[in-house]
């Protein structure tokens, strides 16, 4: 199964179209941190994280995993844990998972730069969600209603394909 990313505001899986945002400036094969792209390319899926305090696990067939109050993604380029999911280190730049605002109450790793992580090249690329489609700093955003659908649609195998 293929989540497909189409005209940067389309999102289609299984014959479901849903509206979705991507990065402020579109999307781009040369990625680099900070650049507000979204990644172009084929790329595998992982976990579904969810907030277990505001919301409740989805129907899915995906490895899910609660996040917590000292969960965070390792974005400082001189880091081994680049591109990772931590436990929230002063020392170690990163983006916090447990959010105040509703953008990760759901959210699926997309497995850009995460293998082979090269240094630099753009970390905590997920689908996640939106309220009001605002562009955002290189992640794919739904409206929860429409993430609770893909969520139910896809399993580990699937893929997702950005152009």
């Amino acid at each position: 199964m293929i989540i497909h990313i189409k005209n940067k505001d389309t999102l289609i899986v299984e014959g479901f179209k849903f509206k979705c945002s991507v990065g402020k400036r579109g999307i781009r094969k040369n990625k680099f941190e900070g650049d507000f792209y979204t990644p172009s390319g084929k790329f595998e899926i992982g976990k579904l994280y969810w907030r277990p305090d505001r919301v409740m696990l989805p129907e899915t067939k995906l490895l899910c995993k609660k996040i917590k109050k000292n969960m965070g993604w390792c974005n400082d380029i001189k880091s081994k844990f680049y591109n990772k999911e931590i436990k929230i280190n002063k020392k170690i730049k990163y983006e916090k998972l447990y959010r105040y605002d509703h953008k990760y109450n759901y959210f699926i790793l997309i497995k850009y730069n995460y293998k082979k992580t090269i240094k630099n090249k753009g970390s905590a690329i997920f689908i996640h969600l939106t309220k009001n489609y605002k562009p955002t700093a290189g992640c794919i955003a739904i409206s929860k209603k429409d993430f609770l659908i893909l969520a139910s649609l896809i399993n580990k195998n699937t893929k997702i394909l950005i152009n």
